[in-house]
């Protein structure tokens, strides 16, 4: 009765957390789910936009830049008058109104490959994106499978503790009739403790797998989930002749984002050595600039009174071989008569304003070798560059036969497996039949009974490495996911 008791517990224990989870995930909504939520896949998208700006900020550099500045201020002491030129000591308030622009004319065509590198960035980036999503899908489509696994290992043991209970539910009868010994009825009841406390660990591996998708997905690991059921033999899978290794190399390379972020790197690097070569060469540049000044004062005038003639420090011949001083008026400060302001605002404004326009050329003469330092760079960048894509290549085709040799290897345990439970199955009958009948001992029973139970768990552990390994070898063909 406590044994019944216990396995209704678990029974009870598994519809409550099955009906917690109102949403049932297929994969498919669960890779969608992560390629949208993924953190490694937004900061990702950021780089993406990020080199978007840049291009747009190249593109728009070969347009004219114009620019305008104002200079307000308050001047005091001796100062150059904004408005006149002159040096006066006098407090002033001064305007200054300027406009800028320039644009290059000419410059080896830098510019114009410098933004080309951009774009080439832009489509690398987006690239490298996508990868890191398929990537992030075969990921989650192995932590799905896991929990499918792991609950295929949970049904199984809930069988077995079934199976358990009801062999020990008809010893101990026969044991109550006096037909058995009760040695067999305490074997059996060893026997469904164990089956439950694998059937709790079987569970407890269903929850942790369910952890381990949801971190993938950024789920907050307290959310309810739980995804579709779905067996094995229920998923497509290509068949292993369709997936030679030279002809899924062959469409990797044409469909796999991997090769596509390397080829677009090497063309924008190509574009930076054109750029950097324009770099060593003159370039040519005009100018064009607007400006003009306001300064306001306003300064008393005074009345001058006649007080004399005072000595001027000159002299003059007085025609006798003498010299005669000169003297000069001598006036002071009278009564204040008015003020001295300056011109209007628009007066100022219209005589002060002033262009200018040119034409600048830059020669790079001597500067530290840096332009020829960076365009030597860009060359050394492009031989790394096609060396890495010539590593990604090779570490591709060599992941490829690795994955087709897994498959083959995952195939032939599987099919091994199918025939290891039909023969343990067969074996765990006849032991039935003969445990009925007296002819076999309850410790052998229940070593067929384990036997079987083993055999089936590895039949689906090699069940689910098969699927596994062949969607991996269907992902390197660059069609994406099939389920």
């Amino acid at each position: 009765m406590l044994l019944r008791i216990i396995f209704s517990f678990i029974i009870i224990t598994c519809l409550i957390n099955k009906a917690a989870a109102q949403q049932k995930w297929s994969l498919l909504q669960c890779v969608q789910y992560a390629m949208d939520n993924n953190i490694s896949v937004k900061q990702n998208e950021i780089q993406a936009k990020l080199a978007a700006l840049n291009y747009k900020q190249s593109s728009l550099s070969k347009y004219p830049s114009a620019n305008f500045s104002n200079n307000d201020g308050y001047r005091f002491g001796k100062s150059q008058n904004p408005s006149t030129g002159i040096l006066e000591n006098q407090n002033f308030l001064s305007l200054s109104l300027n406009f800028q622009s320039s644009v290059e004319i000419f410059n080896w065509y830098s510019k114009r490959n410098t933004t080309l590198a951009y774009q080439w960035n832009i489509e690398a980036a987006k690239a490298g994106t996508e990868k890191l999503k398929n990537d992030i899908a075969l990921t989650v489509a192995n932590a799905y499978l896991q929990i499918l696994l792991a609950r295929e290992q949970q049904n199984i043991s809930a069988v077995q503790v079934q199976q358990s209970i009801a062999q020990f539910d008809i010893v101990q009868k026969q044991v109550k009739a006096g037909a058995l010994p009760e040695l067999n009825a305490v074997e059996l009841e060893a026997q469904v403790a164990r089956d439950s406390a694998n059937y709790i660990v079987a569970k407890g591996n269903v929850t942790q797998a369910k952890f381990v998708l949801k971190a993938y997905m950024n789920i907050d690991a307290g959310q309810p989930f739980d995804i579709e059921e779905q067996t094995a033999d229920k998923i497509p899978v290509e068949n292993i002749a369709d997936l030679q290794p030279e002809d899924v190399y062959a469409s990797a390379l044409a469909h796999l984002p991997q090769q596509r972020v390397n080829d677009f790197k090497i063309k924008a690097a190509n574009a930076n050595v054109k750029a950097a070569w324009g770099a060593l060469y003159p370039s040519i540049g005009a100018y064009f600039s607007l400006g003009t000044n306001y300064g306001y004062f306003r300064a008393p005038t005074y009345q001058q009174v006649f007080s004399g003639y005072i000595p001027s420090g000159l002299v003059i011949s007085n025609g006798t071989g003498g010299f005669t001083d000169v003297q000069r008026p001598l006036f002071t400060k009278g009564s204040k008569s008015g003020y001295i302001t300056s011109e209007s605002f628009g007066t100022q404004l219209n005589n002060n304003f002033g262009q200018s326009v040119g034409i600048n050329i830059s020669v790079p003469i001597f500067n530290g070798w840096s332009a020829r330092a960076n365009y030597e760079r860009s060359k050394l960048n492009i031989t790394t560059l096609e060396l890495q894509k010539d590593l990604d290549n090779k570490t591709t085709k060599q992941d490829i036969y690795q994955a087709y040799n897994s498959a083959i290897v995952a195939m032939e345990k599987f099919n091994s497996s199918a025939k290891s439970v039909e023969a343990a199955q067969k074996s765990f009958d006849f032991a039935t039949k003969r445990y009925t009948i007296g002819m076999l001992t309850t410790l052998e029973l229940i070593t067929d009974q384990n036997n079987l139970f083993r055999a089936k768990l590895e039949l689906v552990l090699n069940q689910f490495d098969y699927v596994f390994k062949m969607k991996v070898l269907e992902f390197y063909k660059g069609q994406g996911l099939k389920f």
